[in-house]
């Protein structure tokens, strides 16, 4: 169905993400940190970015302005899937271009209805 590009450094967030994406037909692409994602996203274009925000050098919220700012990303939804549960948290990931944010741990029903939702 679509390609997903998941920016996350813990291993077993990458691992259900991965499980979630492929159980529901998706193609899941990893990358583990915010530089590494923003670089990622740039080469393959994916259809989809889910996009921890507490990472190393790059956080989420900097990568996730990166791709809704560049003309050739700026298309792909970004949904934030973090820990940081604070209404701020999630003002802020709108103000940098995300389209959803979502509490770890994430329900699975939530997070592939807000795919669906934000996929064309």
């Amino acid at each position: 169905m679509a390609t997903i590009l998941v920016i996350d450094d813990s291993p077993s967030q990458v691992t259900l993400f991965k499980k979630i994406l492929e159980k529901h037909g998706h193609t899941p692409v990893i990358a583990e940190d915010g530089a590494t994602g923003v670089a990622e996203a740039k080469s393959i274009l994916p259809d989809l970015v889910l996009m921890d925000v507490v990472m190393p050098e790059l956080n989420g919220f900097q990568a996730t302005r990166k791709l809704t700012n560049d003309p050739q990303t700026a298309h792909i939804p970004v949904i934030i899937v973090t820990t940081k549960d604070q209404p701020t948290d999630k003002v802020w990931g709108e103000r940098q271009g995300a389209k959803g944010f979502l509490v770890k741990p994430v329900d699975e029903s939530e997070l592939i209805a807000l795919i669906n939702q934000l996929l064309p």
